[in-house]
């Protein structure tokens, strides 16, 4: 029998949820827009406003990319699909804002850190995770030096690669001995930035980086090797 043409046949479509709230006025979005144009013809993958209905479809969805630009306009619907992910396997990607945003939600529910907070979104808040970073990185390249034997080296080729960053917060180092011995992995760092990626080990595909990946899309013509690994564990999760 011959293969269906995913082509042609809506069904054998990869679903990836990007969510995050467009503004084209930011390079890092327009890169975004690139980077989606580059995907194969059998991934659905566009942007999806975190106040919108689809931003709660989550059982639809193969993959989900929590995109920058914080806060966002529905914080809720942002955590709601940080926590989706981790419970139901379902493959994750967050970069920048959905780096900090997973930060929060594995500060809270894996480390028990109750009321664990952002402080461009929560400043009083008295168990602040993610904190403004010493030095903000606005359109600054920072070299990524990943961990060993991680998701991350294992996507990106182990060596230190140049990462650009648009951010302004980055994880409390007072937090990260208590996210690592609640399973979280820290599998980058990078000067000024500090932990630059996360992981959670034991789930199919659960990073997130405070780089920006996709941005160099538009000059490459291709994508990132970290979004070409989400778009590889969605593909498995809906085959």
């Amino acid at each position: 029998m011959t293969a269906p043409d995913c082509r042609t046949l809506e069904s054998c479509a990869v679903k990836i949820l990007a969510l995050g709230d467009r503004d084209p006025a930011f390079l890092t979005h327009r890169e975004l827009d690139a980077a989606f144009e580059l995907m194969a013809a059998d991934v659905e993958c566009s942007w999806t406003a975190t106040d919108s209905h689809e931003a709660r479809d989550l059982e639809s969805a193969d993959g989900v990319w929590l995109l920058p630009g914080t806060p966002y306009r529905d914080d809720a619907a942002a955590y709601a699909a940080i926590e989706y992910c981790r419970r139901s396997g379902t493959p994750f990607l967050g970069t920048c804002g959905g780096f900090q945003y997973a930060c929060v939600e594995l500060a809270r529910s894996l480390a028990a850190i109750e009321g664990a907070a952002h402080a461009e979104s929560d400043p009083d808040a008295d168990e602040l995770v993610v904190v403004p970073l010493r030095c903000s990185l606005y359109g600054e390249r920072r070299l990524v030096e990943p961990v060993p034997g991680t998701r991350l080296a294992q996507a990106c080729g182990g060596q230190p690669f140049t990462g650009f960053h648009w951010c302004g917060y980055g994880l409390d180092p007072r937090i990260e001995a208590r996210l690592q011995a609640a399973g979280v992995v820290l599998s980058a760092r990078a000067e000024d930035a500090g932990v630059e990626a996360i992981e959670l080990p034991e789930h199919p595909f659960f990073v997130a980086t405070a780089f920006q990946p996709q941005v160099g899309s538009s000059e490459s013509g291709t994508l990132h090797p970290l979004i070409t690994a989400l778009l590889t564990a969605a593909r498995g999760r809906s085959g």
